[in-house]
C-alpha cells in the first residue's frame, strides 16, 4: 500500500474520490489513506498535488515541466568553473566562503617501548609475519597454522 496524506485543501475531494473506488480506499490514520499501487497510478493528478506520498512531498510532472522552463539553476560542466553569481543573489548576512587552510601534517607518534616481559618484535615462528602483540601472534598461529600445533 502507498500511504498518501493529501494537502489540507484537498482532503475533502480526496475522501470523496476514495469512497467512490471499488473496493473503497481505506484510511490508515486520521489524515492518511492507504492506496493500492495499481490504483495510485490512475489517480487524478489534482488530488496528489501538495500531498505527502510515503512521507515524501509529491512532485507533479506537470509542475516539474512548468518550473523547469522558468528555473534559474545553472548546470555545471565538469572541469569548467561555475559562472559568477550576481551580488543580489546573496542575503544581507551572507558571508563569503574562503578556501580552507590545509591542516599541518602531524609527525607519527614514537613507538612505545616494549614493557617488561614483552618482545620488541613479535613474529610468527612459522611464517615470520610481524605482530604488535603476543596475543595477536598467538591468535594468528591458531587460525592460520592449525596443522603445526
Amino acid at each position: 500500500m502507498i500511504r498518501v496524506q493529501p494537502a489540507r485543501e484537498r482532503r475533502v475531494d480526496f475522501a470523496q474520490w476514495a469512497i467512490e473506488q471499488t473496493p473503497m480506499v481505506r484510511t490508515c490514520s486520521h489524515i492518511e489513506y492507504a492506496v493500492p499501487p495499481g490504483l495510485f497510478t490512475h489517480m487524478p493528478e489534482e488530488l496528489l498535488i501538495g500531498s505527502l506520498v510515503d512521507g515524501h512531498p509529491y512532485r507533479s510532472p506537470v509542475e516539474e515541466e512548468s518550473t523547469a522552463a522558468t528555473s534559474q539553476w545553472v548546470t555545471g560542466v565538469p572541469g569548467e568553473p561555475l559562472p559568477e553569481v550576481p551580488e543580489e543573489a546573496y542575503g544581507p548576512e551572507a558571508v563569503p566562503l574562503s578556501e580552507p587552510e590545509p591542516e599541518p601534517e602531524l609527525e607519527p607518534a614514537p613507538a612505545a617501548a616494549p614493557s617488561e616481559g614483552e618482545d620488541a618484535a613479535v613474529t610468527c615462528d612459522v611464517c615470520s609475519r610481524p605482530f604488535s602483540t603476543p596475543r595477536g601472534r598467538d591468535t594468528h598461529r591458531r587460525q592460520a597454522h592449525p596443522e603445526v600445533d
